[in-house]
């Protein structure tokens, strides 16, 4: 029984197997035929498309239009190439940079060089980073002199430094210089004084001793002969004691430009005494303008009687006031205001820069005095004069507060006719009359000018300056 079924499943899978094998072998078939099919049909499109290339190409029909469409093509070929050649090949680019300095290579210890200019302007071309590059970098402009003699030369101007992969054009790109050969010469010393602003007013600085006073200038014979002096330039900034310093040493023409020459020292060791030259003086008010409605000054009082001011000896030695201004027609009551110190000229400084005047008012009045005896001043040729009714007086008006005014006499009025102009003849002359100080009392004249006929004849041994006497007669 168990032999029977075991043929029966051996049966059953040969059979299985025979129609696998069947199946594979009609698919096999299939795609053999299927590939003819299609080879076929490949064969008879390249026999088609052969056959129409034969008939288009030698057919004098269409020779015209495949002519076209191959000069199209070589077109599009050769523009292809172009363009692909513009796209991978490194972008260019060009920057100008101007005035970079001109240097020169030449013997400067023998020749004087001109006619170089200062600076040049370049265009930098290459690609953009060589070019980035190469402007960023210190490259120089020069002129190589080397090997010249003395006279006028033309010569290129070069750059260096720039790298290898730029090109550098300069404009200009030439120059003509001219070489000079240098002699030397002796000059004296003088000096200047530099940054006086930074030194504190209240300071003044001597005369400088040098470590020596003649020094060597090197340079051509033409700019020898245009120098005018050498100076010492001596920096007083800061200073408040005597210093000593290493001065720059520069060349001035007459005209007080400075020269392009070879100094030898460059520089000079010099001391300098600093002082602090004062002097204490007082301090004087001085009214301009007139009290508005008949009030006058009645009274003035300062905060502050005297200055101590700061100056050169020589300035300090001529003052002996310094003045305060006050305009009495901004005044219309009694008032405490405060005045800036007017310092008179060659003074550096003063210890206070203002006061505080305390000012009052009172009813104005006013009195003529007669017989003020007229003066002169500045009769320098000692000249004689007369006048037609031997006038020697004038009258003048006193104006003030009652109380100011009424002490005062015609023996305390200066009227005087300046002759500094007198020149003989029958002539005019203003008179003038001195005010008095602190402001709180004015005089006015009452007749503005004086005749007087001026002889040729001259006093001997007569006073130059002022003078009461000019033999009036």
């Amino acid at each position: 029984m168990s032999d029977n079924k075991d043929r029966r499943v051996e049966s059953e899978e040969q059979q299985t197997k025979t129609e696998l094998a069947n199946r594979i072998a009609d698919q096999s078939k299939r795609v053999a035929s299927t590939y003819q099919h299609i080879g076929d049909n490949v064969v008879r499109m390249i026999r088609w498309f052969s056959s129409f290339i034969d008939k288009t190409l030698f057919n004098r029909r269409y020779t015209k239009f495949v002519s076209l469409i191959l000069a199209i093509l070589m077109y599009a070929v050769v523009n292809y190439n172009s363009r692909s050649s513009i796209y991978t090949n490194t972008l260019r680019t060009s920057k100008e940079l101007s005035n970079v300095t001109v240097s020169a290579k030449y013997n400067a210890d023998t020749f004087e060089l001109t006619g170089l200019p200062a600076t040049a302007d370049i265009t930098i071309t290459g690609d953009a980073t060589s070019v980035t590059s190469a402007a960023n970098v210190d490259g120089v402009i020069f002129a190589d002199l080397e090997g010249l003699t003395e006279g006028t030369h033309e010569v290129k101007l070069e750059a260096e430094g720039y790298g290898a992969n730029v090109s550098v054009k300069i404009n200009p790109s030439n120059a003509v210089v001219t070489l000079k050969k240098k002699t030397t010469q002796a000059y004296d010393l003088s000096y200047d004084f530099i940054n006086l602003d930074k030194m504190d007013n209240i300071y003044s600085v001597g005369t400088p001793v040098f470590e020596f006073t003649r020094v060597n200038v090197r340079a051509s014979k033409d700019t020898l002969n245009s120098i005018a002096f050498i100076k010492a330039l001596i920096d007083v900034s800061g200073q408040t004691s005597d210093f000593t310093q290493d001065a720059k040493l520069v060349a001035y023409d007459a005209s007080g430009m400075p020269v392009e020459a070879d100094i030898y020292p460059s520089t000079i060791e010099v001391t300098v005494p600093v002082t602090s030259p004062n002097k204490t003086v007082a301090i004087e008010v001085e009214i301009t303008g007139e009290i508005p409605e008949g009030q006058a000054i009645d009274s003035i009082e300062m905060d502050q009687q005297s200055v101590t001011i700061y100056g050169p000896e020589s300035v300090l030695g001529q003052i002996d006031k310094v003045v305060v201004t006050l305009n009495a027609s901004t005044i219309t009551k009694d008032s405490t205001i405060m005045r800036p110190i007017t310092l008179p000229a060659g003074v550096n400084s003063s210890n206070i820069n203002q006061i505080t005047v305390s000012i009052k008012l009172g009813e104005g009045s006013s009195r003529t005095i007669d017989d003020v005896k007229i003066n002169y001043r500045n009769n320098v040729n000692n000249y004689k004069a007369s006048t037609s009714d031997n006038k020697t007086t004038t009258s003048v008006i006193v104006t003030g507060t009652e109380a100011n005014i009424e002490n005062i006499t015609a023996d305390m009025i200066n009227v005087y006719v300046d002759m500094k102009d007198a020149k003989p003849g029958l002539q005019q002359f203003p008179l003038e009359v001195e005010q008095p100080s602190g402001g709180l009392v004015r005089y006015s004249l009452t007749e503005p000018t004086f005749e007087m006929n001026v002889l040729g004849e001259t006093n001997d041994g007569g006073d130059n300056g002022e003078s009461t006497d000019v033999n009036i007669g």
